[in-house]
């Protein structure tokens, strides 16, 4: 046991140390060492106080986080059979121990903290967490009578082993496809780098041709560029079946796993005394009801929906005019959509690709949070679990450190899709010294071909700086109580504003045009092709929008009005697309079965976070808009107002400290380029 990574994590984690067999015995140890202190703290004798209850167990229940998140962390990263097996045998034991927790008298002592004489003498923030505390407390179901804490015990534990059963089949129904492609003339108008991606894929596979797999740098190649309309279509089939009864035969299959985890919800909901889960989720967001969401996403698609009828309508003639589609499906809208973008404004991603190259999209973006929240970003060393993954470290103006963040960007077999940033350590100073942050940021964009740097389209650079807005809320806080530092305890319709504020400085010319270095000349981008792309920015945004409005009404109705005995998931879906989609879909679309943000992700009757918190990132930066958007004034007030204090006062706080104001919707429409209906 004592030369167990997982036991002995002093500063950075032994990524490569870590084995299977090491992660079971770790999670009993650690769990054994926090259950002791958790019984220490809430005996009688135990005074009601920080220093005596909250800081020797949260020293306890930290060092169990960040071992388990390393695990988590793997398994996201590095996915292989023994080491899901032994994540999949914790994960109960792990779950166990944090309901218990939450369902302990450790409740009773933070009600008594509350209500002590002492807690008018602790300060701001530490009083903001005992509040917070004691609602999460209620929603664990610490003050239900014993049979009910039981109830309501077993039905998380086993949602948790349900969700993680719902990520397992679709990663696994992903990794399982790959079409194998002989003649490269079938892959006509695949740009040359993706098709040297298919090649190497084939190549690591022992395989002649050309592989294609439902990793979305390969997805989003065929459906946007492939002039082969068959082959577009039996991607995009194999993409929407994913997990479903329709793919291999059902042996992935998620429906059942999605009924249980609605049905497993909606009894949560009710043990808690609520009338559905939406209820639930919202009890620690800044949306107060469920109706409030709904009227809200269905405000915007009211004043988005004539214009996305529009755009349909524009791409459906341009396709059956120029392209000799007259009827085009879901496969051929992303294909017709890139001719008609090129059409109107001359340029294409493939041709923009070309001056992404990674190394200056890196030097660009560590140039401007330099420039505004006065920092530096230097290389640094770490063990790393994948040879690609990079380490760097946050100095401050006087040299110190303020933290460190690995990076992992490419897509791989056995990783999960999409890109996210999570955290490993939080600033604290729990044994003393000051611990600083530690933060992952993972996406999957495609790997470099040959021995030319990494290409990225424009929104590959979006999505870069979206996570490495959510790492700067992670790493630059100056709040050192972990359960108010960083994205901890920041209501989860917030969380998504630093990171969507980062997104409006890869529209801005000052910005971008250090973003870019040719990948054959190391010229910038032309200030002609950038106006093309700004032309083109809100090219079907309408349409954007209303896809993500779509998700969000889908998941918020999932949640409050759906009953499982009886409806059907995807007829609710069906209802939802009637009333604001205007992508008429096939009906072998399996969408909901690699939904896997509502059903494994945690955005459960919480999608339309995005949408909401959109409204509060667009209006924060028309401020840098309204006084420079390199200004570092404004950059100190976004640090000092936001970033800075994590959750340590309520988020719509921290935005009107910031704007002055409470936020409104006009400069997300405006940024969305969706015009006012006339009146």
């Amino acid at each position: 046991m004592s030369n167990n990574p997982l036991l002995s994590i002093n500063d950075l984690i032994d990524f490569p140390a870590i084995k299977p067999e090491h992660v079971v015995p770790a999670m009993k140890s650690l769990i054994a060492d926090a259950q002791e202190t958790l019984t220490a703290v809430t005996q009688d004798s135990t005074p009601a106080t920080w220093d005596d209850v909250i800081t020797p167990l949260e020293k306890k229940t930290l060092a169990l986080s960040r071992a388990w998140g390393a695990v988590s962390h793997l398994m996201s990263v590095c996915d292989e059979p023994q080491l899901r097996k032994a994540y999949n045998e914790a994960l109960p034991i792990v779950t166990q121990f944090w309901i218990g927790l939450s369902q302990s008298s450790l409740s009773q002592k933070y009600k008594a903290i509350k209500e002590s004489d002492g807690f008018k003498n602790l300060s701001a923030v530490r009083q903001r967490i005992i509040n917070e505390e004691l609602i999460d407390f209620k929603l664990a179901g610490a003050f239900l009578p014993e049979d009910k804490k039981a109830e309501l015990k077993t039905v998380k534990e086993t949602l948790a082993q349900e969700s993680q059963k719902f990520s397992e089949n679709l990663l696994d129904a992903t990794n399982a496809y790959g079409l194998l492609v002989d003649d490269e003339k079938e892959l006509a108008g695949i740009p040359a780098d993706d098709i040297a991606a298919f090649k190497e894929t084939a190549q690591a596979a022992n395989q002649e041709g050309y592989r294609i797999t439902l990793q979305i740098p390969h997805y989003l190649a065929v459906l946007q560029y492939a002039q082969n309309r068959k082959l577009r279509e039996t991607l995009y089939h194999a993409y929407v079946i994913r997990a479903s009864e329709l793919d291999f035969d059902g042996k992935f299959n998620n429906n059942d796993v999605m009924r249980r985890i609605v049905e497993l919800r909606a009894q949560e909901a009710r043990l808690l005394g609520y009338k559905n889960y939406g209820e639930v989720s919202l009890a620690t967001k800044m949306a107060k009801t469920p109706e409030e969401v709904v009227a809200f996403l269905r405000d915007l698609a009211q004043k988005s929906l004539p214009q996305a009828k529009a755009d349909m309508a524009e791409v459906k003639a341009f396709a059956k005019d120029n392209l000799g589609i007259a009827d085009p499906q879901s496969w051929d809208l992303p294909y017709a959509s890139e001719k008609l973008r090129e059409a109107r404004y001359a340029y294409s991603d493939q041709e923009v690709k070309q001056y992404f190259t990674l190394p200056a999209v890196f030097n660009g973006l560590f140039g401007l949070v330099q420039t505004l929240f006065n920092i530096r970003i230097v290389k640094d060393n770490a063990p790393v679990w994948h040879p690609d993954v990079q380490f760097f470290r946050i100095e401050n103006a006087q040299g110190e450190k303020v933290a460190q963040f690995y990076v992992d960007l490419y897509a791989r077999p056995n990783k999960r899709g999409g890109a996210w940033m999570d955290n490993d350590r939080t600033r604290n100073r729990l044994y003393g010294s000051l611990q600083t942050p530690v933060a992952y940021l993972v996406c999957n964009f495609a790997k470099p071909v040959g021995d030319k740097p990494a290409l990225l389209t424009h929104d590959d650079v979006l999505t870069l700086f979206h996570e490495f807005g959510h790492g700067l809320h992670h790493m630059l806080s100056r709040i050192e109580e972990p359960s108010a530092s960083g994205i901890n305890g920041v209501e989860w319709d917030a969380v998504e504003c630093p990171s969507q504020f980062m997104e409006n400085f890869a529209w801005d010319w000052t910005v971008l045009e250090n973003l870019t270095s040719h990948v054959q000349t190391g010229e910038k981008l032309p200030l002609s092709l950038y106006d093309k792309m700004l032309a083109a920015k809100n090219f079907q945004s309408a349409m954007a929008m209303v896809r993500q409005l779509e998700f969000g009404l889908f998941d918020m109705l999932l949640h409050t009005e759906f009953d499982s005995q009886k409806d059907n998931i995807l007829n609710l879906l069906a209802e939802v697309r009637k009333e604001v989609a205007v992508t008429k879909q096939p009906d072998y679309n399996r969408f909901p079965n690699s939904f896997s943000h509502i059903f494994a992700g945690g955005y459960a009757a919480g999608y339309y976070s995005y949408k909401w918190a959109e409204v509060l990132s667009s209006d924060a930066f028309s401020l840098f808009e309204e006084t420079g958007v390199l200004n570092p004034e404004t950059g100190k007030k976004w640090l000092n107002e936001v970033l800075a204090v994590g959750s340590s006062r309520p988020a719509m706080d921290s935005f009107i400290a910031f704007r002055g104001r409470a936020p409104k919707i006009d400069a997300l429409l405006r940024h969305s380029g969706i015009k006012p209906i006339a009146k």
